[in-house]
């Protein structure tokens, strides 16, 4: 048995999670509405403040999916009630961020600013050498945060580019001179 998907999800007050034909799963909070389709394999149920989730039968398809539709629904219910976000870091001389409207601008050493357009439903700010991408949807907002980070990948020489906070670059040594 799947020891992630057995696990019941716990719906807090002020969300409604409504389950459609086809497995069309609605989750509404304060933050907003996500919708998802699951696979039509999984039966979900709603038995009170609860959202269970379980498989018909252990064929390893049905194994796989059974951990992923209850993480799935999980940061759903997660994203209306507290959000998420991903914090950026760029280091590098002359390597910086600003942002105009709804677009962000990065200076990360080419002939050109690199201009990216904030997309439905995620918002990002600019806080000195920070950037902090945040919205209702994980899956968005880590895609959008990985597409900035993809601009200017960290090298291993000098650590310069974005990088996430957390993130540990893996340094390298220099040229070594002649002996």
């Amino acid at each position: 048995m799947s020891r992630i998907g057995k696990l019941p999800i716990e719906v807090p007050a002020g969300v409604t999670v409504t389950i459609a034909e086809g497995n069309v799963v609605t989750v509404k909070g304060s933050k907003g509405t996500l919708t998802r389709t699951f696979d039509s394999a999984m039966n979900i149920v709603l038995e009170g403040t609860q959202v269970l989730v379980t498989r018909p039968n252990d064929l390893k398809r049905n194994r796989s999916l059974h951990g992923l539709t209850r993480t799935l629904i999980s940061n759903m219910v997660e994203g209306v009630t507290n959000g998420f976000n991903k914090v950026l870091e760029i280091n590098g001389v002359g390597y910086r961020a600003s942002k105009q409207g709804k677009k962000l601008v990065l200076s990360l050493g080419y002939s050109h600013p690199v201009e990216m357009e904030d997309p439905e439903g995620i918002t990002s700010a600019v806080e000195g050498n920070k950037i902090t991408v945040s919205g209702i949807s994980k899956e968005q907002v880590g895609q959008f945060a990985a597409e900035i980070r993809t601009k200017r990948p960290p090298e291993p020489y000098k650590g310069k580019g974005i990088k996430y906070v957390d993130e540990v670059i893996r340094r390298k040594e220099g040229k070594t001179g002649k002996k």
